[in-house]
Parts: structure tokens; sequence; C-alpha cells
């Protein structure tokens, strides 16, 4: 999940690390890696996904997205369909469209975690407010910013939203979204991640103070690497992209990997090779080159 705005300046030309084994999975962010700052795919993005596809490589998606909002790629699935939401908290089965997705794999964020978490963050930032992102339903505080394109199903204090008795309560929780109004947003993930340690897994794929806050052990990486294990493929068979924090584990897990020319400096950081910005199809760009040399 990730609003627009640029993080740093775009990388030029990409920069490829030679593939010792050949690729079987692809495996891409959404927001600011895939999609044009406008949620586009662009029909060069299209056409590379379909061919990677027809030659064998899996397409993975592996977004920090909820499933209910999966509908910008759903006409792009092609044969594989599914998808890795919520930053590794669910596997997603995009073939019934808009609407009717199915969850294939859940893992979930236990509410006792989740109480401690908004206490722990709370009182590491005075001021920080959340919403709770389950399975079907969102819900938020009333002090929550208008950030996402949605009306909450409920509105009540985080404490309230996580009670035994609270609406959704029998439905899994996938994350928590806590944001401050204030602090940067590199000092509230790091003042975030000290106070809850390994109670949660801690990032953030916005440019503003806002974090999502997984069950412990959560994140892109370690369900994609579930995934692959169930499909018999090693990570050096994996290609990856990425743009934000919520990126690297699994950039760093891949034995490929790309940061966005677009891309946030611990992104360029962790991954081993370099692409243009989302908005010139960096993705495509680095498809197409592998694809023609496999040739």
């Amino acid at each position: 999940m990730r609003e627009n705005g640029p993080v740093t300046s775009a990388t030029r030309q990409p920069e490829t690390p030679a593939a010792a084994v050949p690729p079987r999975l692809i495996a891409t962010d959404l927001d600011g890696t895939l999609l044009r700052d406008d949620k586009s795919v662009s029909p060069r993005t299209v056409a590379a996904l379909a061919a990677a596809e027809e030659a064998g490589v899996e397409v993975f998606f592996v977004t920090g997205r909820p499933a209910r909002w999966m509908d910008v790629v759903s006409d792009h699935v092609h044969g594989h369909g599914l998808a890795i939401c919520g930053n590794g908290a669910a596997v997603v089965d995009l073939h019934g469209g808009p609407g009717t997705h199915r969850f294939v794999k859940v893992r979930e964020l236990a509410r006792e975690n989740a109480l401690d978490a908004v206490r722990l963050v709370r009182e590491a930032a005075p001021g920080t407010v959340y919403a709770i992102e389950l399975t079907y339903g969102f819900y938020q505080e009333p002090a929550y910013p208008k950030l996402h394109l949605e009306i909450p199903d409920t509105l009540a204090t985080a404490e309230k939203l996580l009670a035994p008795d609270a609406p959704g309560a029998d439905e899994p929780v996938l994350k928590i979204l806590a944001f401050h109004p204030e602090l940067d947003p590199d000092v509230f993930l790091n003042l975030a991640r000290l106070a809850l340690d390994d109670r949660a897994n801690v990032t953030r794929s916005s440019p503003s103070a806002l974090l999502e806050i997984s069950g412990p052990g959560v994140s892109k990486a370690s369900t994609l690497a579930l995934c692959c294990a169930e499909r018999g493929i090693a990570p050096e068979e994996v290609v990856a992209f990425g743009d934000m924090p919520n990126d690297v584990e699994m950039l760093t897990w891949a034995g490929q990997s790309y940061a966005m020319g677009n891309a946030h400096p611990d992104v360029l950081a962790a991954a081993s090779g370099r692409t243009v910005d989302n908005n010139e199809d960096g993705v495509a760009v680095v498809i197409e080159r592998m694809l023609a040399e496999r040739r």
C-alpha cells in the first residue's frame, strides 16, 4: 500500500546483475513498482507479464494492499491468479474477479499481539492513531485520517475494535495500520520496531508516517518463501522488484532483485540491481531483457 509521491530521484539506466540460474518466478510489488503513479498497468507491462508466463515463468503480485484493492491487476492475472496481499498476511486467488477473491492462506496477527502493539507503539509515540485490517473488514479510530478511498465499517478505539465482542471478532486480523501526524516516517518506523521487538513485524510502504504491523515473522519474503517451497522453487530462481521498506526482506531473499529508480534508499541498498522508475515501466524493462537472454 503506497501513496503517490517520489522517494528518490530516478535511476535512468537499468543495472542488471548476471543471472546464474534461469528464473522460474517473478515476484513484483504493485504501488510504486509495477503500477504507474496513476495506478494503471501500462500496455508494455501487460505484454511483458504475458510473455513471461508464456515462457514458463510464474508471476506473483506481492503487495501491502488488501485483497479488495486488487482490482487494479485482476485483468492481468493470466494463468496464475495468485497474489500475496497485506505484506504477506494472506495469499489470495484472484481468478474469481473483483469481489470474489478467495483466501488460500492466512497468516494472522493474534489479537493479544495486536493489543500489545497498540499499547506499546502508542507509549513510544504518543498521538499514534490506528486502523484495523481484517480479512473482509476495515475498521478505524475516529482520529485516523482519510488515507484510504473507502468508508470504514466501524469507528471506535483500537482497544474496542480488537475486543472479543467487537464487530468482525470472528475474522482474522491481517494487520494494524498505525499513523502519526508529526513524526518522520523512518523515525516512527524505528521507534515502533524497538518498542515491539519480536511481538510483531513492522514495516512501511507509504511516504507518510504510516506503519503496517503484521504477525511475528510475517512479511512479503516469508510468505513468498512458503509459496516457492510448495512449488519446488529455490530463492536463486526468483526475480523480485520493489520500491519501499516493506520490500527489503523480499529483495534480500530473492536470487535476483531490482530496486526501482524511485526507490527508498534502504531498497536501493538491499537490491542486487536497479531499473528505471515505475512510470518508465522499470519492471517490463527487466523482464524483456531477461526473456531475450533466454532465447
